[in-house]
């Protein structure tokens, strides 16, 4: 705008019908190069500023990627980190698909995109990447997020956001992380967009789906949310909690006996549970289980294949406070 004014000054004195038609041409063109610097090409230089032009280790591949922060709090200083990895396949036809890890507290980088469904994986020596030939990103482009600040790469410039999170603000914070994103790529503007993750993302996906509902009602460039989708997911303390048992129960881990007073003795909607009913889910891991690994029950044990006691102890019900970490 400063130059469209600047042009229509240096020629107010000279005003006339013959050169009203050449000023008005210099005044659009101003205009049009305002607007592309502004929104088509700034974004551009910004999204050139993420690109990944190669990862250690990396071997060739025909897919375009990027990384980077997108503030969501000024004043906190809280940024979150993500990757995106496009599709090889006409990536521009293709829908966006946000994965989030859950934990709390799991990196969707060092879990969902480098050991489940992400382009790349390490090779036995972790001298290098080899690809994965069951990426998702073979038919999606595929943007993992680090929510919320303090996982993985993102971060926060006050202390006390990692010690009081919770799921509204993580809903809120990732919710205006894709605002700016989407300001940052608006080719993906437009785009179909899902939403799915594994464990707790039980939690982050639906409430960031939701606040994607919330902000569509009132927003003139809504965000084409078209589905979501969670694994293994936590969702409730009571109905997860008996459903493992049970699982365990069905499928032979454990005996009749013992799901029965693991079902009369345990209150499944607590977190920390009674010393007698801990005992009992002890003597069913300890006991009962045999060589499993209740993550995996159909493959081979990939460490402490002995079944020592420590491995045992190690195994809680999912979703548990004192349980090992999971994603």
């Amino acid at each position: 705008m400063f130059l469209a004014l600047q042009l229509l000054h240096s020629h107010s004195s000279s005003f006339n019908m013959a050169n009203n038609t050449q000023i008005l041409n210099l005044i659009s063109m101003a205009l049009l190069l305002l607007f592309v610097s502004n929104s088509e090409g700034y974004s551009a230089a910004e999204e050139e500023a993420d690109r990944i032009s190669a990862l250690p280790g990396q071997p060739k591949v025909s897919f375009p990627q990027f990384s980077g922060y997108v503030t969501v709090n000024e004043v906190a200083g809280r940024a979150l980190f993500y990757w995106l990895t496009e599709s090889p396949n006409s990536p521009s036809s293709k829908p966006l698909v946000i994965w989030l890890n859950g934990g709390p507290g799991c990196s969707s980088v060092a879990y969902g995109a480098s050991e489940e469904i992400g382009p790349f994986r390490i090779n036995k020596s972790a001298s290098g990447l080899y690809l994965n030939k069951f990426s998702w990103n073979n038919v999606a482009n595929l943007l993992f997020l680090e929510t919320p600040a303090g996982v993985g790469f993102s971060y926060t410039n006050r202390s006390s956001d990692l010690l009081d999170t919770g799921d509204r603000r993580t809903a809120m914070d990732s919710l205006e992380f894709l605002i700016r994103w989407l300001d940052r790529f608006p080719r993906y503007k437009n785009r179909e967009v899902y939403i799915t993750g594994e464990s707790y993302a039980g939690h982050y996906v639906p409430q960031l789906a939701r606040q994607i509902m919330v902000y569509n009602k009132k927003s003139k460039h809504p965000i084409n949310l078209k589905g979501i989708m969670v694994g293994n997911a936590v969702t409730d303390n009571y109905y997860d909690n008996l459903g493992t048992v049970t699982y365990w129960w069905s499928h032979a881990m454990i005996s009749d006996k013992t799901y029965q007073q693991l079902i009369n003795t345990c209150d499944f909607r607590r977190q920390k549970e009674s010393n007698e009913c801990e005992s009992l889910y002890s003597y069913a891991m300890d006991q009962e289980f045999g060589n499993i690994d209740q993550y995996n029950i159909y493959a081979p044990p990939c460490n402490n294949s002995d079944g020592n006691r420590f491995t045992r102890h190690s195994m809680r019900l999912p979703h548990r406070p004192h349980s090992v970490p999971i994603s």
